[in-house]
Parts: structure tokens; sequence; C-alpha cells
């Protein structure tokens, strides 16, 4: 076990993004103690969340308006760990735009390297382990700091690890001071868009189901959109398709894309290429429907239907429709 592991805690709609609850379950399973780190949000709301996942205490950082993340709490999480009494031994941080920025900024100032893309982690010697799939998900690595001159910095990928809760009390606030970061601390957000979508998410929904190439045309993915809203899922794409044009980015499936993990994830009209399956082998339950019975995508289903997807496809639509 180590010592003090801290997690970067990112604020959401409602309370905690679903990944610092992740870094939080994987935290307490490798750290004696765990302490929450975030910036902006409700402290309150937040610390009753961390606490209940675990954390013992939350370092929070007040923002200014429309001050950025990644300038403010790189700098200020650098100076705290120079100043804590019990310094942390490792950093969990999520592979999310504000992860990633924070890491890389509190990599330059402590001088340590990141390990990212990790999807594993595993103790050795007093030390974390970070595993890595490369070549497509086909190999992983290993990959362990050499030295001790500061905290273990790890970028973990979403749906590594299961969000548990463990019944603690809401977690002690402590404020987390503002340092002075420069010129880089000037830079404000000074407007943003958010897409407007129906259901739920698509990493965080219990039912995905994503087309391919396979469908043959653009217009053809209404038959996905179709059969996800009434399962009540999300719909969900390949990169092919994506980058065809056809559906945006946010929807895409991958190492590339979004790793999903729901109970239940439809293939339809997809091949399976190792970039894919990166982003949904971990899922509960895996149907596949194509019509090429030698497709990858087989190899990891518990259920495959070797069949045209524009046949198989409507007969579903109607039967759920008939059960209304």
């Amino acid at each position: 076990m180590l010592g003090t592991v801290w997690v970067h805690v990112e604020p959401a709609p409602g309370g905690v993004a679903s990944i610092s609850l992740e870094l939080l379950a994987a935290a307490i399973s490798f750290g004696q103690r765990v302490e929450a780190v975030c910036a902006g949000g409700d402290p309150d709301a937040i610390s009753a969340t961390v606490g209940e996942h675990g954390a013992s205490l939350l370092r929070h950082l007040e923002l200014p308006g429309g001050a950025l993340v990644g300038p403010l709490l790189g700098a200020s999480l650098a100076a705290a760990v120079g100043a804590a009494d019990d310094p942390p031994a490792a950093i969990l941080l999520a592979t999310s735009y504000d992860g990633r920025d924070v890491a890389g900024r509190l990599s330059a100032r402590l001088d340590v390297p990141v390990i990212t893309n990790v999807t594993e982690l595993a103790a050795s010697d007093g030390a974390l382990v970070g595993i890595e799939p490369i070549f497509g998900g086909t190999t992983n690595v290993h990959t362990r700091f050499a030295g001790a001159g500061g905290p273990q910095l790890f970028l973990i990928r979403p749906k590594s690890f299961q969000a548990d809760a463990v019944g603690g009390a809401p977690a002690p606030v402590a404020d987390l001071p503002a340092v002075d970061c420069g010129a880089s601390g000037a830079a404000r957000v000074i407007g943003s868009n958010a897409e407007q979508a129906a259901g739920p998410k698509l990493d965080e929904a219990a039912v995905v189901v994503s087309g391919g190439r396979g469908l043959g045309e653009a217009g053809k993915y209404e038959m996905i959109e179709q059969l996800a809203e009434l399962l009540g899922g999300a719909a969900g794409a390949s990169r092919a398709i994506v980058d065809a044009g056809w559906v945006p980015y946010s929807q895409q499936v991958g190492q590339t894309g979004k790793v999903v993990k729901p109970d239940v994830y439809i293939a339809c009209g997809i091949s399976g290429a190792t970039q894919h399956l990166v982003g949904m082998k971990n899922s509960r339950h895996i149907v596949a429907v194509n019509k090429d019975a030698e497709a990858p995508i087989f190899g990891v289903a518990d259920l495959g239907i070797v069949g045209d997807v524009h046949q198989v496809l409507p007969r579903l639509i109607e039967a759920l429709q008939a059960r209304g």
C-alpha cells in the first residue's frame, strides 16, 4: 500500500464527474489515505460525494469567474505538494481536457514525468505501476517510476475502474491556496456552448447501440438512433462513419473516441477493428450484427447475429414497438 494518494476531482452538473468517482475507487485500493483536490464547483456538495467514495479530505480551490482550471490548479497543486506535511505518493488525474491540462502543468512544475493512457494499476515494491494498451489495444505495457523525486503522476482513462461508494461521511474541506501563475492565469472563458442531446450520455448509458460502415449510407444511421431510443440507451458510432462525416465525433466509440462500459453494447455493421474494440470490449454483454461471419467483432461478442443489418434491425425495431 502507498501512503497518501491525491485524486483530481472534476465538478459536473449535479455533483462530480463519473470519471472522478472511478479514480477515487482506484485510489482507495492502493492508498492508505485518499484526499480529493478540486477547482470550482460547490465544495459542500462535492465533499459529501467524495467522502461517500472514500476521500478523507477535500482540498478546494476557488476559481475566479471564467478562469481556466489548468494554469491555476496546476500551479496551486504543485505548491501544495511542496508544503504538505504528508506529501502524496501518487496523484491520479482523468484523461479529460482539464485532467490532461493540469497533469502537464503539474509535471513541468514538479519536474516529474506522467504515465498516460492508463487502464489498470498495480502495486510493486511500494510503487504504482501503470498498465497501458499500445498498438491499438493488442498489447499492454507496464510502466513504473524509477526515481523518488516527487509524486507519481497517472492519467487514467474513463471506465477503467468501477465507481463504488464506500459509505463515508462528508470529507472535511480545506482551502487550497491560489498561487500566482503569471500570464497563463490571465486567460478567461468568455462563452461556451453546451451540446443539446436527448437521452443518456454515451459514456454513461446502460445500453449503447453503435453503427458502422456496414450501414451503407448516412441516412441508415437513423435505425441506430431509433433502436437506441426504444431501448432507453445512447447511439454510438465507429470511427469509419465519423471520419466519413455521417455522425459527429461526440458519438465515436473507440480508442480515439469515447470509452464505454454499458450493460449491453449492440454493434451493428461494425467489423471490429482493434481501435473500436478498445472502446467497448469491457461491456458486460456484447451483441454483434454483421453479415460477415468472420468479422473480428464476433470474437468479443456474447451473442452474434450473422445477417444483414438492413433486415435484422427493422425487425428488431418492429418487435420492440409492438411490445409498447
